[in-house]
């Protein structure tokens, strides 16, 4: 998850996952690594944070992962990373 300390959005997308189970992730913090951001950029097509993803899947951002949540298809994507 490419992500900032102060953003709300990404401590809530932080918070969903721990709720799952999920403790051990990569968290990259754009703020604090600058040349970063422009990875996420590449990778993601998007300018904010946090923008997710697991293993190569671009989740999106908060709202996508909570999106994902809801319609049940995060947890079949968690499976085997300590979900």
């Amino acid at each position: 998850m490419y992500a900032t300390g102060s953003c709300p959005y990404c401590i809530r997308a932080e918070s969903l996952l721990h709720s799952k189970g999920i403790r051990d992730f990569e968290k990259i913090r754009v703020d604090l690594e600058p040349a970063r951001r422009e990875e996420m950029m590449t990778r993601s097509g998007r300018r904010t944070v946090p923008q997710i993803f697991i293993d190569t899947y671009h989740v999106g951002g908060c709202d996508d992962l909570f999106a994902l949540d809801r319609s049940g298809k995060l947890d079949p994507l968690l499976k085997g990373h300590g979900a």
